[in-house]
C-alpha cells in the first residue's frame, strides 16, 4: 500500500459495546467506502487488500463487527443475541459516528455482502451504492450447492467429513485438514494462504462464538440460526446502484449468486475467472479495478 495513504483507528460505542474501526485514506470529496466482512465473527484481516481503493482517493472504512477481532468479544452470548438486526443496528451506528450519513458505499464480502444486503433493503439514508461479493442470496441454496462441491472431493476426504461430522467430532485434526482441501479449492486458491487471510482464519479459532452460533462449524456444514436465512423474496426492495461480484470456482456458486441479479434491478454481476472466494487476493488488481470504476461511476 502506498506509503502516502493514512490510516487512523478508533471506537464507536455502540449500547454498551464498543466497535472498532479503521479508516484508509482521508475523508474528502469521494463518498467512503465500508467494508463488511465474512463469517460471520471472521474480522477484517482477510478483507484488508479493498483498503487499496484509497489509493484513489477515497477513503475505506474496515471494522470489525461485535463479537470478533478488536471489537468487544462476547462469547457468553446465545443465540438470541446473534441476529442480523444486530449488525444492522452496529452499522448504522458507525455511519453515524463517523459523521458519513450525507453519501457512503457499502462493499460486503460472503456474510458480509448478505448482511449488505439487508442493510440495503432498508433504505439506509445516504447509502450511494451496494457491493455484493461472493455472496449467496439463501442459506438453502448456499447448502446444496456445498453439498455438490463436496461430492467432487477425493473420497477419503469426503469419509473424514462425514465421519467427524456423524460423530460430532468437527474439532478433530484429521477433520480440520479435511475440510482444508475443500478451502483450498473453493475458498482461497492462493497456497499457502497469505497472512491475512491466515490470521483471519486464526481469529476465528480463539473467537468461535459467532461463527458456530449463526453458521457452524465451518462453510459447508451449517447448523447455525442462519440456516434458514433468505433475502431472495426481499432484493426488489434494493434500490441503489449494485454490483455483484464472484468467482468462477467460488463457493459462492453461480446458482447461490443468480437471485442477487434477477432480483436487483440494473444490478451488474462480475465473475472472476480465476478465483474462488476471494477475489479481492486472488484477482487483486482486477478487482481493485473492477470495485473502483464502479464506486466512481456511483459517487454522483
Amino acid at each position: 500500500m502506498s506509503s502516502g495513504i493514512n490510516r487512523k483507528e478508533g471506537r464507536a460505542a455502540f449500547g454498551g459495546y464498543e466497535t472498532w474501526y479503521r479508516i484508509s485514506g482521508e475523508l474528502g470529496d469521494k463518498a467512503p467506502v465500508v467494508i463488511l466482512h465474512g463469517g460471520p465473527g471472521v474480522a477484517h484481516n482477510y478483507v484488508d487488500a479493498y483498503k487499496l481503493l484509497a489509493c484513489g482517493g477515497r477513503a475505506v472504512i474496515h471494522y470489525d463487527q461485535l463479537g470478533c477481532g478488536n471489537s468487544t468479544l462476547l462469547p457468553e452470548k446465545g443465540a438470541d443475541f446473534w441476529t442480523p438486526q444486530l449488525f444492522i443496528d452496529e452499522l448504522e451506528n458507525l455511519v453515524d459516528h463517523l459523521g458519513i450519513r450525507s453519501g457512503f458505499h457499502v462493499l460486503g464480502q460472503s456474510w458480509g455482502g448478505m448482511l449488505g444486503a439487508e442493510y440495503a433493503v432498508t433504505r439506509p439514508q445516504g447509502l450511494k451504492s451496494l457491493t455484493i461479493a461472493n455472496s449467496p442470496a439463501s442459506m438453502k441454496l448456499w447448502v446444496e450447492e456445498a453439498n455438490r462441491l463436496r461430492a467432487d472431493l477425493p473420497e477419503d476426504v469426503q469419509e473424514t467429513l462425514t465421519r467427524h461430522e456423524k460423530a460430532g467430532t468437527t474439532d478433530h485434526p484429521d477433520y480440520q485438514q479435511a475440510t482444508m482441501v475443500f478451502y483450498e479449492r473453493h475458498v482461497c486458491r492462493v497456497v499457502p494462504f497469505p497472512p491475512e487471510v491466515a490470521e483471519s482464519f486464526a481469529q476465528v479459532a480463539r473467537n468461535p462464538t459467532v461463527y458456530n452460533v449463526m453458521n457452524g462449524p465451518n462453510e459447508f456444514h451449517v447448523i447455525g440460526t442462519l440456516k434458514n436465512w433468505t433475502i431472495v423474496d426481499r432484493l426488489a426492495a434494493i434500490d441503489v446502484p449494485t454490483l455483484i461480484i464472484s468467482g468462477r470456482y467460488d463457493e459462492a456458486t453461480p446458482a447461490t449468486v443468480q437471485p442477487y441479479k434477477d432480483g436487483i434491478k440494473g444490478s451488474r454481476w462480475e465473475i472472476f475467472e480465476h478465483s474462488s472466494h476471494m477475489p479481492h487476493v486472488e484477482e487483486q488488481e482486477r478487482c481493485m479495478r473492477v470495485v473502483g470504476d464502479f464506486l466512481d461511476h456511483n459517487d454522483s
